[in-house]
C-alpha cells in the first residue's frame, strides 16, 4: 500500500497530487508518512482569557474556548477591510482579527457560537488580540483527543492553495487510519530490544500523533537511530568492500630523500600532531592495502608539509606523486611552496594547469609517462585522458569539496592499482558531519599550529566606524606590513545592497592616495589575476582588494590585517577561511569584520563567535548548527545524499556515534553480507539504495 500513488488519498485528487510532488516531492503514501512534523504545540489544555492576561513574557501558542459576541469592521483602503470578531469565555474578553477573507470569515463563523480559538495571543491597545487563529467549532472537536498538534513545513504555493498544515495534517491522518495492518519492521529485535527502541509502526503513528511530549520523544529516537543506522550501514559496508577489494602499493622503507629532506631541509621543527599524522600515514603506506585519508587541519596548520613528506616515502619506493588542487592560483601556491622546501635536492616537480599550453605541456607529458618527473602538481588538468603517469603511487586532493566524485575516481585510473589517496581540508569538519559524510575515510587532524605564530585578533566594527579603521590600516602599513580588503561581490546586485567592488577600489585609491593597490576577483582572466596577485606577493602594492578568490592558497606572511566588508553576508566557515590569509608571520594579525548596525540575531551570533574564538572546529561546530548539514560548503558534492528526513547531524551527535557502533558491529560480524540473521537489514538497505540514488563513495 506503502508505494500507491498519492492521487488515490482521500482528500488529494489530481490538482493537490502535482501540488504535493512539485513542492515536496511526495508521489506516493510512503513519502507522506515520511513527511514529518517540525514541532508539536500542546493542545490538550484550555487557557481561560483572564489568564492570558497575567502572562508577562512573550505569549506561547494557546487556546481558549469562547463565544463570539459580535463583529466590527474597519476599511483599509481600497477593497481591503479589518474585521474583528469579540469573544467571551465567561472570564474576560479576546478580539479575533482578520486582515482578508471577509466572505469566508461571515460565512464560518457567527455571533452566539462557542469555539476553540487556537494561536499566539499578543496584546494590543489592552486587550487580548489573536490574529488569524484556527478555529473549530467547540462541539466538533474533542479536546482530548489532540493532544500534541503537529505542524508541517509547507510552502507560499501550497497555503495559496488551501494545502496548509492542518490540511497536512488531516491527510497524515486519513493515511493512518488506512494502514489498519502494523508497518513492516526494518530493525531486527536484537538491535530494538537491547537499544529499548519502540516497533517502526507504533514511532510512525506516534510521530504524526502523539499525546504527550514524552511520546514525541520515543517516536524521534527510534526513527532518527533507523535513517542514520542505514547511512552508516552503508558507509562502512562500501569501506568494507573497498579494503577487501583494492590492495595498496606496499611502501617498505623510508629512504634517503625523507631522511635527507628531514635532516637537511625542513624549515623548523613539526608539531607533535604533524609527527603524529605521518606515522599515522605512514602505516598505511606499508599496510598493503589501499590508503584512503582525510587530512584535517586549520588554515597553516602545515598540512602541505606533511603531505610533501609523504609523497617523499613514494619517490623512495620508486613510485611518482601528484598533488590536484580546486584553483590554478592555489595549485601555483602549491608548487612555489613544495619548490622552495626541496631546494637543493634533485627532484622534477612540474605544474600542469589549464594555461600551460603547446611544447612545455608536451615535455611535462613526456616527463610523467617515462617517470622522470617525480611531483606533479596540478589543477582538474591532471585527471585529463592523455595525461599519464609511469608510476603513480600516492595522489594528495586539496580542498577535496571541490572536486566531484567521478573527477576524483580517475585519479584511479591512472595507476595499475589504485594510488594511496590523501585528502586534505583546511575547512574543519565537526566530527558526527566527517561521520557522515567521510565515513569511509579514515581521519587524521592536525591540531596544533607551528610555534611562534600569534592568534589573530577578531575585531567587529560597523560601517560608520571607517575612519579609525582607514587610520588602523595606514599604521599598519607604515611599519611594513600589508592588507587584504575583502568585498562580496564583483559587480552590484539589483537583490542585494552590496558594497560594489570596483567602486570599492576606486573609492580606496581615493582614501589611500600615498599606497600602491592591486584588484583581483573572479572575472578577471588568469594571467591578470596572476600579474596582480604577484605585485602583492612581491610587495610592490601594499592593499589587496579582491573578492572570496582569496579564501584558499594565497600565503603572504607580511600581510597583517584581513578587512571583511559586509561580514553578514558570508558564513562561518568563509569567514573563518579567509581570516587564515593573515597571521603566517610572526608580527601580530588582525581580522576585521565590517558591518552594518541591523544585524539579524542569527548573524550578530556568527560575527560573536569569530571575534571570541579562532578554533577551526569550535566554528566549524557552530556553523553546523547555525545552519545545517546541507548549507556547509562542499557537503552537497560530496558524493552522500544529505535529505536526512528527521535526524539533525548538529543536534543528534550522540544517536550518529550509536548508529554507528551498531552498524560497525554488523560489518565486524558479516562482512561479506550473507549471515541469515542479517538478512533484514541487507534487504531493507537494499531497498533503500533503489530509492535514493545519490548515495555513493567518497574517495
Amino acid at each position: 500500500m506503502l508505494s500507491q500513488d498519492i492521487k488515490y488519498l482521500s482528500g488529494v485528487g489530481p490538482r493537490r497530487s502535482e501540488l504535493l510532488k512539485k513542492e515536496l516531492g511526495i508521489t506516493t503514501y510512503g513519502d507522506l508518512l515520511e513527511y514529518f512534523p517540525y514541532k508539536y504545540v500542546d493542545r490538550s489544555r484550555v487557557y481561560s482569557i483572564d489568564e492570558l492576561y497575567h502572562m508577562t513574557t512573550e505569549m506561547p501558542f494557546v487556546q481558549v474556548k469562547a463565544t463570539i459576541l459580535s463583529f466590527e469592521e474597519f476599511d483599509m483602503g481600497y477593497r481591503k477591510k479589518r474585521i474583528i470578531a469579540h469573544a467571551s469565555d465567561g472570564h474576560g474578553i479576546a478580539d479575533i482579527v482578520w486582515f482578508n477573507g471577509t466572505k469566508y470569515i461571515y460565512n464560518n463563523y457567527h455571533v452566539g457560537k462557542e469555539y476553540i480559538i487556537f494561536g499566539r495571543p499578543t496584546m494590543y491597545n489592552g486587550r487580548i488580540q489573536f490574529s488569524h487563529p484556527d478555529i473549530d467549532e467547540a462541539t466538533k472537536l474533542e479536546l482530548s483527543e489532540m493532544g500534541m498538534q503537529p505542524y508541517y513545513m509547507t510552502t507560499e504555493k501550497m497555503k495559496k492553495s488551501g494545502v496548509n498544515s492542518r490540511a497536512m495534517e488531516k491527510l497524515t491522518k486519513t493515511l493512518l487510519q488506512k494502514l489498519t495492518a502494523p508497518l513492516k519492521e526494518t530493525l531486527p529485535p536484537f538491535i530494538t530490544q537491547r537499544l529499548h527502541l519502540i516497533s517502526r509502526d507504533e514511532a510512525m503513528r506516534l510521530i504524526h500523533y502523539p499525546k504527550t511530549i514524552e511520546d514525541t520523544q520515543r517516536a524521534q529516537v527510534r526513527l532518527k537511530f533507523e535513517e542514520l543506522f542505514y547511512v552508516q550501514l552503508n558507509i562502512l559496508r562500501y569501506a568494507s568492500d573497498h579494503r577487501r577489494k583494492y590492495r595498496g602499493y606496499i611502501f617498505e622503507h623510508v629512504g634517503a630523500l625523507f631522511n635527507g629532506f628531514y635532516h637537511n631541509n625542513l624549515p623548523f621543527e613539526l608539531t607533535g600532531a604533524q609527527k603524529r599524522v605521518i606515522r599515522e600515514i605512514r602505516e598505511d603506506m606499508r599496510s598493503g592495502r589501499q590508503m584512503n585519508r582525510l587530512l584535517q587541519g586549520d588554515v597553516g596548520s602545515g598540512k602541505t608539509l606533511v603531505a610533501l613528506m609523504s609523497m617523499l616515502i613514494a619517490i623512495d619506493n620508486g613510485f611518482q606523486a601528484c598533488i590536484m588542487a580546486p584553483t590554478e592560483i592555489l595549485a601555483e601556491q602549491h608548487l612555489a611552496t613544495i619548490k622552495d622546501f626541496l631546494k637543493g635536492m634533485s627532484l622534477r616537480v612540474e605544474l600542469l594547469t589549464g594555461v600551460v599550453k603547446g611544447k612545455r605541456r608536451e615535455e611535462i607529458l613526456q616527463g610523467l609517462a617515462n617517470g622522470e618527473v617525480n611531483i606533479l602538481v596540478g589543477t582538474h588538468a591532471v585527471i585529463e585522458d592523455n595525461v599519464q603517469f609511469r608510476r603513480l603511487g600516492f595522489a594528495v586532493i586539496d580542498e577535496q569539496h571541490r572536486f566531484g566524485v567521478a573527477q576524483r575516481a580517475k585519479l584511479w585510473e591512472k595507476s595499475q592499482n589504485p594510488p594511496h589517496i590523501l585528502v586534505m581540508t583546511a575547512t574543519p569538519i565537526p566530527r558526527t558531519l566527517a561521520m557522515t559524510i567521510y565515513g569511509d575515510l579514515d581521519v587524521s587532524v592536525i591540531d596544533e599550529l607551528p610555534p611562534g605564530r600569534k592568534p589573530v585578533q577578531t575585531i567587529h566594527k560597523f560601517d560608520n566606524q571607517t575612519a579609525s579603521l582607514y587610520n588602523g590600516i595606514r599604521q599598519q602599513i607604515r611599519q611594513g606590513r600589508q592588507v587584504y580588503i575583502v568585498f562580496p561581490l564583483i559587480q552590484e546586485s539589483e537583490k542585494m545592497d552590496l558594497q560594489n567592488l570596483e567602486q570599492g577600489f576606486e573609492a580606496l585609491r581615493g582614501i589611500f592616495p600615498e599606497f600602491r593597490l592591486s584588484k583581483v576577483h573572479g572575472k578577471m582572466k588568469s594571467k591578470e589575476k596572476e600579474v596582480e596577485m604577484q605585485r602583492f606577493v612581491n610587495g610592490e602594492t601594499q592593499i589587496l582588494v579582491a573578492t572570496t578568490v582569496i579564501e584558499v592558497g594565497v600565503n603572504v606572511p607580511n600581510a597583517s590585517v584581513m578587512v571583511i566588508l559586509d561580514a553578514q553576508r558570508f558564513g562561518l566557515s568563509q569567514l573563518h577561511q579567509l581570516r587564515g590569509r593573515v597571521g603566517r608571520g610572526a608580527d601580530q594579525s588582525y581580522c576585521i569584520l565590517v558591518t552594518n548596525r541591523n544585524l539579524a540575531k542569527e548573524t550578530a551570533k556568527r560575527i560573536d563567535i569569530m571575534c571570541q574564538t579562532n578554533d577551526g572546529f569550535q566554528i566549524a561546530e557552530a556553523d553546523l548548527k547555525l545552519r545545517g548539514p546541507g548549507d556547509l560548503e562542499g557537503t552537497q558534492q560530496s558524493g552522500i545524499a544529505f535529505d536526512l528526513k528527521i535526524a539533525d547531524i548538529a543536534r543528534d551527535g550522540q544517536i550518529v556515534q550509536l548508529a554507528r557502533d551498531e552498524a560497525q558491529t554488523i560489518i565486524d560480524n558479516d562482512p561479506t553480507c550473507i549471515k541469515p540473521e542479517y538478512a533484514l537489514l541487507w534487504n531493507r538497505l537494499a531497498e533503500i539504495r533503489k530509492t535514493n540514488i545519490n548515495w555513493g563513495a567518497i574517495s
